[in-house]
């Protein structure tokens, strides 16, 4: 990364078609297409290992319930810069909200692939049991916040394409536009955990909780901030002919996320825990179950609190970075727990989920068709860097 902040627009990298990524990207794209036809042909029954006891599989837990949590990133990052005022993580926020874009279109494309006749999409607006379904809630905002999203990302467009009356008009929505997001992320992100409150039988009583919303809720914006240092790490490497920022601004930008992932992560922590006392599971904790629900509080939830602690005082970036990939672990897998692993625990007639070939395929391809896609803006937009005919404008 460059140490001096420079006022020229970075030309992108050119290479060719054929090369080691496109040509593997290729082939996975291709099978994740192939397999969606014949899901949309043949049925779930053709191509996931989903049944009645089993409803939802991989496809909601990963690209749907982790997808929503890990592209949290956007709101937060974007709350911190435009409503209170935090301008050094300003160069992470056209990123973060990049990525929580993506996050959230390939959250649709999984409740596609899930759901299918997507010509009904409109039917939880008209058709639900009204505004006190969760469902209705969280079809809602999501469409609404997808919607947010893709208005927050035209900026780097329109400056791309030198449209500046445009570029002008939606930054002076910016304000309002964040407003909005952070209320209806906040709304959604604790609904769909509202969603398992339905199954208090169905779900174990270490996952299940009254206050599973709030689980939910708190989970995501530490999962956003872990994806931030992620995705932040990938792209310093992927761009970093692009980055203008100093290594020093860099490194105090990561510190910076953290420290609030470390508080987040810490809450979190307490709150499953208050949870567990107040429900009064303790007992259960004793059993293979609790043996599991430890692994996952304890080795996902404070080692990365404490590691982000760490990483912060002693202002070690690698111990930060290795904080977010466990953080970012840990979130998917208890979104799979909450999803389908922990769900019909007690089944008695002893049947398992576990997620077809198929079902695998389609979830890298749809992650391939996100890297893909970020890529080709980020390579040419204004993304990593500020726009000289731009800077300190929102």
């Amino acid at each position: 990364m460059s140490d001096v902040i420079v006022d020229t627009v970075p030309e992108p990298v050119k290479t060719g078609w054929f090369t080691p990524f496109n040509f593997i990207a290729g082939i996975i794209l291709a099978g994740g297409a192939i397999i969606l036809g014949i899901r949309f042909t043949q049925g779930l029954a053709a191509t996931t290992n989903l049944s009645n006891t089993y409803p939802w599989g991989l496809w909601i837990g990963f690209d749907v319930m982790s997808g929503v949590a890990l592209a949290a990133g956007g709101f937060v990052t974007s709350t911190a810069v435009y409503l209170f005022g935090m301008k050094e993580y300003k160069p992470v926020v056209r990123a973060a909200l990049l990525t929580g874009f993506l996050g959230y279109f390939l959250v649709v494309l999984g409740l596609l692939a899930d759901l299918g006749r997507p010509w009904r999409l409109p039917y939880p607006f008209i058709k639900s049991p009204g505004p006190t379904s969760p469902l209705f809630e969280v079809s809602l905002c999501v469409a609404l916040y997808l919607t947010v999203l893709f208005i927050e990302t035209t900026p780097a467009v329109f400056e791309w394409l030198g449209l500046k009356k445009f570029r002008k008009v939606v930054g002076g929505m910016t304000i309002a536009l964040t407003i909005f997001g952070l209320i209806l992320s906040t709304m959604h992100q604790s609904t769909l955990g509202a969603m398992f409150m339905v199954a208090p039988t169905r779900l174990h009583p270490l996952w299940y909780s009254g206050h599973i919303p709030v689980h939910f809720f708190v989970s995501a914006v530490a999962a956003g901030l872990a994806m931030v240092i992620v995705e932040g790490m990938v792209s310093h490497r992927a761009f970093h002919h692009q980055i203008q920022i100093t290594q020093d601004h860099f490194r105090r930008i990561n510190f910076g996320l953290a420290k609030a992932a470390s508080v987040a992560l810490a809450i979190y922590f307490s709150i499953k825990v208050i949870a567990l006392a107040t429900e009064d599971e303790w007992h259960l904790l004793g059993t293979g179950w609790g043996a599991y629900w430890l692994l996952e509080v304890l080795g996902f939830v404070l080692l990365p609190c404490l590691l982000f602690a760490v990483g912060y005082r002693e202002r070690r970036l690698p111990v930060v970075r290795v904080a977010a990939v466990i953080t970012v672990i840990g979130i998917m897998l208890n979104r799979f727990n909450v999803t389908f692993i922990a769900f019909n625990w007690n089944n008695p007639t002893a049947e398992t989920y576990i997620p077809s070939w198929m079902e695998i395929w389609v979830t890298v391809a749809f992650i391939i068709f996100a890297v893909v896609v970020f890529r080709w803006i980020a390579n040419r937009m204004p993304i990593m860097y500020e726009h000289p005919d731009w800077k300190g404008v929102h």
